[in-house]
């Protein structure tokens, strides 16, 4: 494959990566003025711990950048990755440890609020620092820039003066957007108080663009003039979104459903300091396995940490790479599928055109980490044949145990010679010992279903140790179909054999299933529910 004809199959395909850098292609139709490097961002407010939602932008958004690169022939592009760690703290996170020390700070920038894990200078520093160890441990390339770091060091003075200049119209976009009581304090400014050290939501008034001076109320009635330079204040959220804008030069930038009216006005406060908005995707939120939108504070949803301890880093950027605008639930429920079809869609690769290729999640996601390996790679077992194994094996499965049984089914069974399934048998126990082994239950089987299993027993008594998977699985399908055991589809029988030897209402196939487990090992499953009868 020639590039020219990627890039030809990239200009038509429709998978969104691909759409969404062709908004950059008309945005800069000659390419980027003087060779400059497009510039993608995404932004973090470290109110709280990160989660899957802060870091699926990442993701996303490198996915589009890799997706430029390649429409492009490889035009030279960055990312950064912006912490608003300037933002004062406006309530106390439900997940974090010595909440008092937090509530004596309500209201201060995050990264001047004491760390309540104390293991790191401030707050913010804390939760920057687990974003930026989950980004690095995926392989992102990206450039960490710190709000704090740039008012602080006077970075964004230049930029604030702009802000300040333009004042009036900047008010002019907002006041119409807020309620009639907040529109007495509202300013575009947020000074920090030189006593309390608290980001103030108070109306100020501008005295000087150039030098910064600005004029205001403290919170003991004082008035104050002082520099909004040097970290002597920060601007309001929508505010400072478009002053980034304008100052870093960012071109493309995505965002949540939530933020889409954030999206118009911060676009036209950019206009306003001289730079159109970046171009971008607004996707739809991931919810819980209740239905509400996961938040920082609340610790809802799952942290990347969790999808790992359950699931496999694949899994997760695959989750992430389906259908950006459509609302998905995000609970360890829907990660063994993910785990499963994302081995699929890898074992598809390399047999599919270029053009089915590019609309291939896993073509995009071994780009977007580096790693152009693995196209075409499969696993001998499913994640979810491996879960069943787990079930049956109980709560205090080994490892040890799992590579034995995998020993009748895979050719040098060991974590050694198959690392990626390796990971798999980590995470099935840990999904297995806590949450499949607390809820499996197996019930007693009917009186027809215990005649079937006898059935089966009696067939399986007669199977060679080398009956393969297949020739199990018509096995158990010519019992299910017998009119005899009285079953009114096979898809009864099946689940009559995963509620009476798994505990599960749902199951695996059961030819590969028993060809895991082994045939004298299923014959005593079928004994310990006869005997339950």
């Amino acid at each position: 494959m020639t590039e020219n004809a990627l890039i030809e199959a990239a200009r038509v395909s429709k998978a969104w990566p691909f759409q969404e850098a062709q908004k950059l292609l008309k945005r800069y139709p000659d390419g980027k003025p003087g060779g400059e490097p497009m510039l993608f961002e995404t932004g973090y407010g470290p109110s709280g711990l990160p989660h899957i939602g802060t870091f699926q932008e990442v993701l996303r958004t490198t996915l589009v950048r890799h997706a430029y690169e390649t429409l492009t022939g490889g035009a030279p592009t960055r990312l950064v990755a912006f912490s608003d760690d300037m933002d004062g703290l406006r309530k106390v996170p439900d997940n974090i440890p010595n909440a008092q020390l937090l509530a004596d700070n309500l209201g201060k920038p995050l990264s001047r609020i004491p760390d309540p894990f104390e293991k790191f200078e401030s707050f913010a520093h804390h939760n920057n620092a687990m974003l930026r160890e989950f980004l690095d441990r995926f392989g992102f390339e990206y450039e960490f820039v710190s709000a704090s770091d740039r008012y602080n060091s006077g970075a964004f003075d230049k930029a604030l003066s702009n802000v300040l200049s333009h004042y009036d119209a900047i008010m002019g976009v907002m006041l119409p957007t807020l309620r009639e009581e907040r529109r007495k304090t509202y300013s575009p400014v947020l000074p920090v108080s030189p006593t309390t050290g608290v980001v103030l939501q108070v109306p100020v008034e501008v005295l000087d663009p150039a030098t910064g001076m600005i004029r205001f109320t403290d919170e003991d009635g004082t008035t104050v003039e002082q520099s909004v330079f040097g970290g002597h204040a920060k601007l309001q959220w929508k505010v400072d979104w478009a002053m980034r804008w304008v100052d870093l030069g960012v071109d493309y930038e995505m965002c949540g459903k939530d933020l889409t009216d954030s999206v118009t006005q911060s676009g036209k406060i950019s206009q306003i300091l001289g730079r159109r908005k970046p171009e971008g995707l607004i996707y739809e939120l991931f919810l819980d396995e209740n239905g509400e939108k996961i938040s920082k504070s609340k610790g809802n949803g799952l942290t990347i940490e969790q999808w790992l301890t359950y699931g496999t880093e694949e899994s997760l950027g695959f989750y992430l790479f389906r259908e950006p605008k459509s609302a998905k639930q995000l609970h360890v429920g829907v990660i063994p599928k993910a785990v499963d079809e994302y081995w699929q869609f890898r074992g598809n690769l390399p047999d599919q055109a270029l053009d089915k290729q590019l609309g291939n999640p896993v073509w995009h996601l071994l780009r977007a980490t580096g790693n152009g390996q693995g196209a075409g790679d499969t696993l001998p077992v499913t994640f979810s044949l491996l879960l069943n194994l787990v079930g049956v094996l109980g709560a205090d499965a080994t490892a040890d145990q799992v590579w034995s049984y995998l020993g009748n089914y895979v050719a040098e069974a060991t974590p050694e010679a198959h690392p990626e399934l390796g990971e798999l048998v980590r995470a099935a126990l840990a999904t297995n010992r806590d949450f499949i082994a607390p809820t499996l239950v197996r019930r007693a089987p009917a009186a027809n279903e215990a005649e079937a299993l006898k059935a089966l027993d009696a067939e399986l008594a007669k199977a060679g140790a080398d009956t393969s998977a297949e020739e199990l699985q018509n096995m158990v399908y010519e019992i299910g179909k017998d009119e005899a055991y009285g079953f009114g589809n096979l898809r009864d029988w099946f689940k009559a054999l995963y509620e009476t030897l798994l505990g599960s209402s749902q199951g695996p196939r059961m030819g590969s299933f028993i060809a895991l487990y082994g045939i004298p090992e299923t014959r005593k499953l079928i004994a310990e529910a006869l005997s339950s009868q």
